[in-house]
């Protein structure tokens, strides 16, 4: 029975963070269409896109934010699907999620780096 009560609270607290990091993504993806929607019938090219964006680090705090409900909110998705659809055990699927969460956070955060520090891409 215990074994069962901390698999449900497990259970609990990905269907959580998998919620919250949804909602979040809502509010980062309609921030996201309403700003390229407005770039680009401003008529700005994809250089003077980038000139604006190196070092604006509010720009960039948004888009770590966007990274990170990411990296929060897949994970938990391809865990439930290895668990579900691809019969993997918890300690499997759970090592899946992780490896996807870093790699996610690291790709990501590295990308929103080189958009945003001064000088990174040229």
């Amino acid at each position: 029975m215990d074994d069962a009560l901390s698999q449900a609270i497990a259970q609990a607290r990905r269907w959580y963070w998998q919620r919250i990091s949804a909602m979040v993504l809502a509010l980062c993806v309609g921030v996201h269409l309403a700003v390229m929607v407005y770039a680009v019938r401003g008529g700005l090219s994809a250089a003077e896109i980038l000139g604006r964006t190196q070092g604006n680090w509010a720009f960039g705090a948004f888009y770590a934010v966007f990274v990170v409900a990411c990296a929060v909110h897949v994970p938990v998705g391809v865990a439930n699907i290895a668990r579900e659809w691809w019969g993997l055990g918890e300690r499997a699927a759970r090592g899946l999620s992780i490896g996807l969460a870093l790699l996610l956070l690291l790709a990501g955060l590295r990308a929103v780096y080189a958009v945003v520090a001064p000088g990174s891409a040229a």
